[in-house]
């Protein structure tokens, strides 16, 4: 991949940002310090990250994608009321890769799990 100063200040932002941000988001950010920079621009170079490996594209159900520096093996929680995304590492899913691969003779190459519903400040808010 060629050097781009505008991929690198979004990868920068995407860096250090542990909100699990949306391009739209990343855009606001990035369009500090590139006032000119497109939306599309924005896109585009997020796709070229992920495509390269150097971070993670979360699908989220009915929402804006969120992209993730952390690429070590890890899961995540969408609250659909805040609408934020966060890790979580449970021992229940290690290994569950080499369960499904047993129980289907499918080699598992990854796997993105995203739990979805009501994070506990929106939970206690309600009551």
């Amino acid at each position: 991949m060629k050097y781009s100063r505008q991929r690198e200040v979004i990868l920068e932002e995407v860096k250090f940002r542990y909100d699990h941000p949306t391009a739209d988001m990343i855009y606001h950010s990035v369009l500090e310090k590139i006032p000119n920079i497109s939306l599309g621009t924005v896109y585009r170079n997020l796709n070229q990250l992920v495509e390269h490996g150097l971070i993670r594209k979360i699908l989220i159900p009915d929402d804006s994608d969120r992209f993730d520096f952390n690429l070590k093996n890890h899961q995540h929680l969408y609250c659909t009321c805040c609408k934020q995304v966060f890790d979580i590492e449970s021992n229940v899913l290690k290994g569950i890769d080499k369960v499904i691969e047993k129980e289907t003779n499918y080699i598992i190459l990854s796997h993105e799990i995203v739990f979805t519903g009501i994070c506990e400040a929106c939970n206690r808010k309600k009551v």
